[in-house]
């Protein structure tokens, strides 16, 4: 692109004023006000006079620094109104001190009534603290207090936005999306289905105009009557809930689900399970990792963090995930199971509930045990613990599927990983609490980082699954062996590097 240089930097306008001829010139870049003052100032007339301008037609033109040029042959002619009062200036300056009187009046109002509730409310928690009050009057003292607390809160919110809760922004009614509606070509509708998709090139609003095509193309808008505006107010709302963390971020949140789209095309899943099922898979997927702070479950307990107190040490992080969607999807602007019934939506919200809760890595001995289980006992696909298992399995595989794909395409999430695990153990030094060795910046490396990860989860876990899908292996269960063998390789250099004597 060129840097503007070519164009005219100002303009050339002819004007007749009072019968004398008069040229003005003035930048492209000036308001309309600039040249109001100029055309003012020439006339020698009070700047606050109405000022307007016709050409030889007797149209008007616009006074700003779009208005067309003109020649010398044919000036636009000027006709001034000068204001009726000669204090225009001041009785504009009293009209702007009499609106920032009431502004004032205002805020001090705001204040005062502030003062009194605190006051109200000071009181009645000093006689609840040190008088023995009766049973009747502590539960009527605390709904005062209740009471007050309301007005304050509602008070302060008709003054100010900056005082509402992370679920109230949530919650907030959203206009249309403005994200580009992108042509995707048959070529880029075919990529996306494969799990060797590049997931690095491609922009937050193209990354959005996908998901939207996936929901589409599995027929999910026609199986819960979506509206498809509203799809596009969740799939904006649902980005701007992921943090900017190195890792657990929107980007990732694709990924998953873009893996989790290709799995069902490879598997032709729509075979087995149902289009409510496809459903409850791909929102699971993304909505998995909602507003992830980029500190795991470990420190979260270890910290005593507000997440660990509220859910009780039990998987903080996925109830948090799950609580966020929930909250998305209640805001009738984003609930894209709007149009379904009761039941319907019943079955929905524990299914994807279930299924973000699975990606706690601490169940996942628990669910792949069960998973073998089943399948040697026969798996049947219309039995609903089975079913249940099996998509626990498949989010789980998406989830942790990055060294599925090419090697350029996964490593750079190991560096994002690892930065995480970095900021965490930093954290977790400062502040006292233990680090894991495979957090620690001081003892991993890539290669350690990943060679055990992919050895003894990845490979056994997609092989569980490949037994009942075949066709998984040699998509995903070859690249994750030739992962682990490149990674070994790695390792082996770097050990090589090490030894005294050692040549490069």
């Amino acid at each position: 692109m060129g840097n503007g240089s070519s164009i005219e930097s100002s303009k050339t306008i002819f004007l007749d004023i009072n019968g004398k001829e008069e040229k003005i010139v003035f930048s492209r870049h000036c308001s309309s006000r600039d040249i109001h003052e100029l055309i003012a100032t020439i006339a020698a007339v009070n700047r606050h006079s109405t000022i307007s301008i016709k050409d030889e037609n007797g149209a008007h033109i616009s006074l700003s620094p779009t208005m067309p040029a003109n020649n010398q042959g044919c000036p636009y002619k000027v006709f001034i109104k000068e204001p009726n009062e000669p204090q225009g200036d001041s009785e504009a300056f009293q009209t702007v001190l009499t609106q920032v009187t009431e502004q004032i009046n205002r805020v001090f109002k705001m204040e005062e009534l502030k003062s009194e509730l605190s006051t109200r409310l000071t009181t009645l928690e000093k006689r609840l603290e040190i008088e023995g009050l009766k049973v009747v009057e502590i539960e009527k003292c605390k709904r005062d207090i209740s009471d007050i607390k309301d007005q304050i809160w509602n008070a302060q919110k008709k003054y100010t936005d900056n005082s509402m809760s992370d679920e109230k922004k949530i919650s907030l009614k959203r206009d249309v999306p403005t994200y580009p509606k992108y042509t995707l070509s048959q070529e880029t509708v075919d990529y996306v289905k494969q799990p060797t998709f590049d997931i690095w090139h491609w922009e937050p609003n193209e990354m959005l105009s996908l998901l939207e095509h996936m929901y589409h193309e599995l027929g999910l808008v026609h199986e819960f009557n979506m509206n498809p505006i509203t799809l596009k107010r969740w799939l904006l709302c649902v980005q701007e809930n992921y943090r900017n963390n190195p890792f657990h971020n929107f980007r990732h949140c694709f990924c998953v689900t873009q893996m989790m789209y290709g799995m069902i095309q490879l598997c032709t899943l729509w075979d087995f399970v149902s289009r409510e099922d496809l459903g409850i898979l791909m929102t699971a997927a993304v909505c998995h990792d909602l507003d992830h702070p980029g500190y795991n479950n470990t420190y979260q307990i270890n910290a005593r963090t507000e997440l660990a107190i509220r859910y009780n040490d039990i998987s903080p992080l996925e109830n948090h995930h799950c609580a966020v969607a929930f909250q998305i999807i209640s805001n009738p602007e984003c609930n894209i199971f709007a149009n379904v019934d009761k039941d319907t939506f019943k079955r929905v919200r524990a299914g994807i509930t279930m299924l973000i809760l699975a990606t706690d890595m601490a169940r996942h001995a628990e669910i792949m045990e069960s998973f073998k289980d089943k399948f040697n006992k026969g798996f049947n696909f219309k039995n609903k613990e089975h079913l249940d298992t099996l998509k626990m399995v498949l989010i789980k595989c998406c989830d942790i599927s990055n060294e599925v794909r090419p090697m350029e395409v996964s490593e750079p999430w190991v560096d994002c990983l690892l930065e995480e695990y970095f900021n965490q153990s930093d954290r977790e030094k400062s502040e006292g609490l233990p680090v894991a060795p495979f957090m620690d910046r001081e003892k991993v490396t890539k290669p350690t980082a990943q060679i055990g990860f992919i050895k003894f989860v990845l490979i056994p876990m997609f092989e569980t699954a490949a037994n009942l899908f075949p066709q998984i292996d040699d998509v995903m269960v070859r690249p994750l062996r030739e992962a682990k063998d490149r990674y070994e390789e790695m390792k082996s250099l770097e050990d090589n590097l090490k030894e005294p004597g050692s040549k490069a």
